[in-house]
């Protein structure tokens, strides 16, 4: 078998490392020519994941069309602002009748569009059937380090979600089916809001009670937002809810926390910002957040603050204040 991953990220190439075990060519695609060329001579990307070791099979490409040729399975792992337009270049290459995973965990800011929304208004409609999702508690580079890893893998279309199940799974890294597209892609895209406003907590340090507190009342958003997006509550106590949402908001590898520990240590975001790499989706999803929140009626206030925070420059520690002293009221979803 042959994979094609599009995004040569750290999360992209961590599914290329993945999907290693079970195809014998894994085609992974970047912009960056020098940063190709230095990943197929030395089987490493120094850029997002120095000093890690690559399989041999996974192999680097700039050429969209040379990363489809003959794949068995499309992962499509460039960032949510990104997917669109990488998809809509892609489209003449995708071979037909083979599962399109996107991996991103974010919100369209303009639409508002969950990325496999996106990707079938981008494709045509006979590949609809083929779109699916891959979320969950899932660090890059732990994945790459072989460190057990578990994710649930979404699509409407229950055999297609199985089919990719198959290729992805290996004595490190397990997967499990689901049917709830849209409930494994709330819960990946929230949770990282949520995690930004998880770090400022630890940033301005608020211990681990308030840590606790935000996790689960950001779950009771999380919940909030994708049952009335047409999800089953029960994913989200699963490991694209709950699982990826206490990995993201306590683990040190998690670039959003890395944000909002920064936010609430007193730093400006742009400068925290450009002294990142990596995409921080919880950032643009703050925005969708709030437009969510305001489309839908539903109340999302950690959402809102980090909002307020991030664009409009609020007080990271006035923003604590007004969440403690919002009117009283029973604990509910």
């Amino acid at each position: 078998m042959k994979a094609c991953v599009y995004g040569a990220g750290s999360f992209g190439t961590a599914v290329a490392t993945v999907l290693a075990s079970n195809c014998e060519t894994v085609a992974l695609y970047g912009r960056d020519a020098a940063a190709i060329d230095a990943l197929n001579a030395t089987h490493e990307n120094a850029g997002y994941l120095p000093g890690l070791k690559l399989p041999e099979r996974v192999r680097g490409t700039t050429s969209i069309e040379e990363a489809a040729r003959g794949a068995d399975l499309v992962v499509v792992a460039t960032p949510s602002h990104a997917t669109r337009e990488l998809i809509g270049r892609a489209l003449p290459y995708l071979p037909r009748s083979v599962p399109i995973i996107t991996v991103a965990k974010g919100i369209e800011n303009d639409t508002l569009l969950t990325m496999t929304e996106v990707l079938e208004q981008a494709l045509p409609e006979e590949l609809h059937p083929y779109v699916g999702v891959l979320s969950g508690p899932s660090f890059a580079k732990e994945m790459v380090l072989r460190l057990p890893t578990i994710v649930t893998i979404a699509a409407r279309w229950e055999k297609l979600a199985q089919r990719a199940q198959k290729i992805f799974s290996n004595d490190t890294f397990r997967t499990y089916t689901s049917t709830d597209v849209v409930g494994v892609q709330v819960g990946g895209s929230l949770k990282n809001v949520i995690a930004i406003a998880a770090g400022m907590a630890d940033g301005l340090g608020f211990g681990h009670n308030a840590r606790a507190g935000i996790i689960t009342r950001g779950l009771a958003e999380i919940t909030r937002v994708a049952v009335r997006m047409g999800a089953n509550p029960l994913t989200l106590s699963g490991l694209a809810g709950m699982g990826d949402l206490v990995l993201t908001c306590t683990g040190e590898l998690s670039r959003n926390r890395r944000v909002g520990l920064a936010l609430g240590q007193g730093k400006k975001l742009d400068d925290v910002l450009a002294e990142m790499k990596q995409v921080a989706e919880g950032v643009k999803t703050a925005r969708a957040a709030r437009d969510l929140s305001k489309k839908m009626g539903v109340e999302l206030p950690i959402c809102e603050q980090v909002y307020l925070i991030a664009y409009e420059g609020k007080n990271p520690k006035q923003a604590v204040m007004d969440l403690m002293t919002r009117t009283p009221k029973a604990e509910a979803l």
